[in-house]
């Protein structure tokens, strides 16, 4: 995926917003202020996203180009290489997993409104 198809996945989910608050030219994606992606485009371009752990530890045995998140939690993220041997499909599964899984931890009131969008689109 090219980086414009990867921000048009991500910024076509409820409610994100795209910031670069650790350098400029590595946008990070929040949903109300959560973070649930990093876009490094230096080759090699990767992405770090959320995922639920035991998906995280079967998605690192079934493919070498996902890997424990680079500074972040190991457990709960993984980054993947965009090096094109992730199919496309599941990389917009799992961003859209990543966006699941920070919404989730919203509070209620924003958690329920984030899904009930995600749902109508």
């Amino acid at each position: 995926m090219s980086p414009e198809e990867i921000a048009s996945v991500l910024l076509g989910l409820p409610e994100v917003t795209e910031e670069e608050p650790f350098a400029p030219g590595l946008p990070v994606y929040k949903v109300v202020g959560k973070v649930f992606a990093i876009y490094q485009p230096d080759p090699p371009a990767q992405i770090t996203l959320k995922c639920d752990p035991s998906r995280a530890m079967h998605l690192r045995g079934e493919y070498p180009a996902i890997v424990p998140g680079y500074h972040v939690n190991k457990r709960l993220w993984n980054t993947v290489s965009l090096d094109g041997t992730v199919p496309d499909t599941l990389l917009v599964d799992l961003m859209r997993h990543s966006y699941e899984e920070a919404a989730a931890g919203l509070r209620k009131a924003d958690r329920e409104r984030v899904f009930a969008e995600l749902s109508r689109s």
